[in-house]
């Protein structure tokens, strides 16, 4: 029985000091270009770096439950070092409170984790490594003490899992032109103290630590949505997308990620990710909309979550705009239900949709309505409703609703030639926190989708038409051509017009377009199919 005994101990100790092995420096993970405790300090060669936390603490006396973040960034500019930001917040009552201000650091350790920071017009603040008795640095627990004029933060960290390295390597390509080396640190067990909006008490929680280096730049950079999420079934994410400059996001690795931890031997990155955005709000001032709830999928792990913010409303104004709250989160992986915590940090912004109603004013009720979205956004997908008026507006009727194309054809129009109707499209996102319309006058015509008299001289012909792409047009004092999608964008375009005038558009996808032909005497639109 003794010696059972015995080698059980052994056997839970030997567990113990496996599951740690990560837990000692020097550390280099297999096949990383990232070391610890070095890639922790300051990187010399690199122009922008920041050390960002965030984390969730509950209240031992009060149990109210706070939520923080704290970033030093290292970014050079006009005699300062760079700049800090702490945000604190009540999530229990929503009461939010921000602070950035310049810093130049005294000390900014380039071999480990060693930062004080003196706030310009503030006092000292510090995040280094947590020491034992003989002033060695304890591998992965660090000490926290940061202060702002609506409190402050007194904390210990000790890293409960080895660092998530993102991309696998920790280094990777981000947005147009930029680089980054990245990793994080998912999850670490938190006690301390914290003073906000008149209470003081000591607290427990956990906490996310990110790092970057690098050439990518929030301040300048490409606008983008950041997620950190701690499931309840031991896995953590990091997500984000990146948007371009005309609100793309492309399906490269580039401008989407997902990493993954699993445990302690398995982490994932992966591109193979949609966000879905499900909510939107407009910050107090009717500046800046960001998106509040989000569906987030991936078939890695079969994943399958929605994240919401818990306040809409905690928006830090300087050095720029942007959202930075906690969320929490709901779904599945692989099948099976979970829950959790994380932040979202946005600087994304949305607009409300500008519609253009594109048919002519004489309309060819044989042909599709058309509209364009002027301001075309990849993380708000418009549906759209279509109505129709035939009393000058003062009623409208339904047409469709929920459509995801911009064109339709209303092939059932109760309507005749000569009939004046006017059409409504709202255009709007997921919630209908995005919202607005046009209406344009119609009058029916089933001719064309120009009604003009032209004289024998001036009528123009077009073949062949059907076309496989290559064609003729013929005619008399034809000023200008144009070749329209169905969508109202304009492919082709010319002033310079021969007697007999040869367009090539085999390269274009087959389909409906429109070639509108400008004389002396008008214009006239002519459907032309390619097939």
């Amino acid at each position: 029985m003794k010696k059972a005994l015995i080698l059980g101990l052994l056997l839970i100790n030997s567990c113990i000091v496996f599951s740690q092995a990560w837990k000692t420096y020097p550390s280099f993970p297999s096949g990383s270009l990232i070391s610890f405790p070095v890639d922790e300090g300051r990187h010399s060669s690199e122009p922008v770096e920041w050390w960002y936390t965030s984390g969730h603490l509950t209240g031992n006396s009060t149990g109210n439950h706070y939520s923080y973040m704290l970033t030093y960034f290292y970014y050079p500019r006009l005699g300062l070092d760079g700049f800090r930001i702490l945000t604190l917040s009540n999530d229990d009552t929503g009461v939010f409170f921000d602070e950035t201000a310049a810093v130049n650091y005294n000390v900014l350790s380039a071999d480990s984790l060693n930062i004080e920071a003196n706030i310009i017009q503030g006092g000292i603040e510090s995040w280094h490594n947590k020491t034992d008795s003989n002033g060695n640095s304890l591998p992965f627990e660090y000490v926290i003490s940061a202060s702002s004029d609506h409190g402050s933060l007194n904390l210990e960290y000790n890293a409960l899992k080895p660092p998530l390295i993102i991309a696998d390597k920790g280094f990777l390509n981000q947005g147009n032109d930029a680089y980054s080396y990245y990793y994080a640190q998912t999850k670490n067990e938190v006690s301390g103290t914290i003073s906000f909006n008149g209470i003081s008490e000591t607290v427990t929680g956990t906490s996310w630590i990110d790092r970057q280096y690098g050439t990518f730049n929030p301040s300048i950079g490409e606008d983008y949505e950041w997620f950190s999420i701690q499931l309840s079934n031991g896995m953590d994410i990091l997500a984000y997308n990146i948007f371009t400059s005309n609100n793309e996001i492309p399906d490269i690795s580039t401008y989407r990620i997902l990493s993954l931890y699993v445990d302690e031997e398995t982490q994932h990155t992966t591109s193979d990710i949609e966000i879905e955005r499900l909510e939107y709000s407009f910050m107090p001032d009717k500046q800046m909309c960001y998106s509040q709830k989000w569906r987030l999928t991936s078939a890695l792990k079969n994943i399958d979550i929605v994240i919401s913010t818990l306040n809409s409303n905690n928006e830090i104004q300087l050095p720029f705009r942007f959202y930075e709250g906690a969320t929490t989160v709901v779904g599945t992986v692989n099948g099976i239900n979970v829950t959790g915590v994380g932040f979202a940090e946005l600087l994304h912004s949305y607009e409300t949709p500008d519609i253009t109603i594109i048919n002519n004013e004489l309309w060819d009720m044989n042909k599709p309505l058309t509209w364009l979205n002027n301001k075309p956004d990849e993380g708000n997908p418009l549906k759209y409703d279509l109505e129709y008026s035939v009393d000058n507006q003062q009623s409208f009727s339904p047409i469709i609703s929920q459509l995801s194309e911009t064109s339709y054809n209303w092939g059932t129009a109760p309507l005749s030639k000569g009939d004046e109707c006017w059409v409504k499209v709202t255009g709007y996102s997921a919630d209908k926190t995005l919202i607005n319309t046009d209406i344009k006058k119609l009058v029916v015509n089933n001719d064309g989708l120009i009604e003009e008299t032209l004289s024998p001289e001036s009528s123009n012909t077009i073949y062949p038409n059907p076309s496989t792409g290559r064609f003729t047009i013929e005619g008399e004092n034809i000023k200008k051509i144009e070749v329209i999608e169905i969508s109202g964008k304009t492919i082709y375009s010319s002033s310079q017009i021969k007697s007999e005038h040869a367009i090539d558009l085999s390269v274009s996808p087959k389909g409906v377009y429109f070639v509108k032909i400008t004389t002396g005497k008008g214009t006239t639109a002519t459907k032309l199919i390619l097939y």
